[in-house]
């Protein structure tokens, strides 16, 4: 298969981001190296029109802004998310029985549980520490090789484990660590692992957010590599797509790239969509524009967000070719046909005809085919960022995203040629001038 430069950046990123606080160290860093300006929202700000800068929140959320040269009377806002469904350790994870140090989990969003047998699973996330000099630090975590694993209870044992047997998170998940190792040992690994990595000795861990994660690479499937498979598609690809297309563009326009965590179990959190970081991170920066170019405070900040447009960028599901039944006739998206417009009459999705019809011209504009989604009417509907960004500042806004299948996998799987498509999109987007 041909040698796609841009693939292999999502894939090298897919692997390299086990957890949202990787993916957004990652994404930071990349942008950092490009010319974005890291700012702390701990200190002052001074802004200048045309920069770039780059803010992130509980290290596991990020803003992206590239500011225009002139007044900022309008930004085009793409939004994502760095979180992913899984397992994530309990705080006293340790639990030792019948010869085997096992660790207790609990699951992180709306999981698919079975995909999670028989992986090879490594661990990763953020420890804080207590140094020799009473320091207190954070650090991330990041165990690549296979030190767990959830095993399957045989077929002999349990005949009826293809006959839609429930999985008991609590009592059937607990993935073997070691064997014969007891409840200390696994404070003994994580101060080892912190020194492989880091380098510290005499060290006390206060506190930990780990996650287990399927150490199998993220590949390029079929005979013609037409597929990705790989974990955390939903919604790494998005922030991926978001950050190509922002690094893409001619940088006229005003553009903000937003990754927010937790959407997964519901946006409430200070770094999440229901949160106040956007906000934040918005009224900051208009407050310099404004006073800078003498503008009239309130209402020049609800102008700006009324002007403004946000493209909520989240997987979509794809026609399942053994599950064509599950979706409705007139809306089953094609892996590789495009990006597709998410659409739900009870505001799951915040599309409207309005949103719908801009981004419909932008993909004509750069000539790619959309596709649209809409859930069978007799099927609950999912939701995204969207809505909740919209509620929350009243932002215009669409939901699209990259077609996939087996959302909420350990693995899941999406077209090689749709994050092109969608790149190209968004970065016309981010380049338009009119938005109206």
């Amino acid at each position: 298969m041909p040698y796609d430069p841009t693939l292999e950046r999502l894939l090298t990123f897919l692997q390299s981001s086990p957890t949202p606080w990787h993916a957004t160290a990652n994404m930071a860093r990349r942008l950092e190296q490009t010319g974005f300006r890291r700012l702390d929202e701990t200190q002052p700000w001074a802004l200048s029109p045309g920069e770039r800068i780059v803010v992130t929140r509980n290290d596991s959320s990020l803003i992206a802004l590239q500011l225009p040269e002139g007044p900022l009377d309008a930004l085009r806002l793409i939004g994502a998310h760095t979180d992913s469904p899984g397992l994530r350790l309990k705080p006293n994870a340790a639990i030792v029985g019948r010869d085997w140090l096992q660790l207790g989990v609990e699951v992180y969003g709306g999981a698919l549980l079975a995909p999670w047998f028989d992986r090879d699973l490594g661990l990763a996330g953020r420890v804080h520490v207590r140094r020799a000099d009473g320091r207190l630090q954070g650090m991330l975590l990041n165990i690549e090789r296979p030190v767990a694993i959830v095993p399957s209870l045989a077929i002999h044992l349990d005949r009826e484990a293809n006959n839609g047997r429930a999985i008991n998170a609590q009592t059937q998940m607990a993935p073997v660590l070691l064997q014969g190792g007891e409840g200390k040992d696994f404070d003994r690994l994580l101060k080892r692992w912190l020194y492989e990595q880091h380098d510290l000795e005499d060290i006390d861990i206060l506190d930990f957010e780990l996650c287990l994660y399927d150490t199998q690479p993220p590949r390029r499937v079929g005979v013609d590599g037409e597929l990705i498979s790989s974990a955390r598609l939903d919604n790494l690809l998005s922030c991926f797509i978001g950050m190509e297309a922002l690094l893409d563009s001619d940088g006229t326009q005003g553009a903000v790239l937003v990754a927010n965590d937790h959407e997964e179990v519901g946006s409430a959190s200070t770094c999440g969509a229901q949160g106040p970081f956007l906000a934040d991170v918005l009224r900051r920066v208009h407050a310099q524009f404004d006073n800078a170019h003498e503008g009239d405070g309130e209402e020049s900040w609800f102008r700006l967000l009324q002007a403004s447009r946000l493209i909520s960028c989240d997987n979509a599901h794809a026609l399942h070719p053994n599950f064509p039944d599950k979706h409705d006739a007139a809306h089953g998206p094609a892996i590789n046909g495009g990006p597709v417009v998410k659409i739900n009459a009870n505001q799951r999705y915040a599309t409207t005809s309005a949103t719908a019809a801009l981004f419909r011209d932008l993909c004509r504009e750069v000539g790619v085919s959309s596709q649209t989604f809409v859930s069978r009417a007799d099927m609950a509907c999912g939701s995204t960022i969207g809505p909740i960004t919209a509620a929350e500042l009243g932002i215009p806004t669409l939901d699209v995203g990259v077609a996939q299948w087996g959302m909420h996998s350990i693995r899941e799987t999406a077209g090689s040629r749709d994050p092109d498509y969608l790149i190209r999109v968004l970065t016309a987007f981010i380049n338009r001038r009119e938005l109206s």
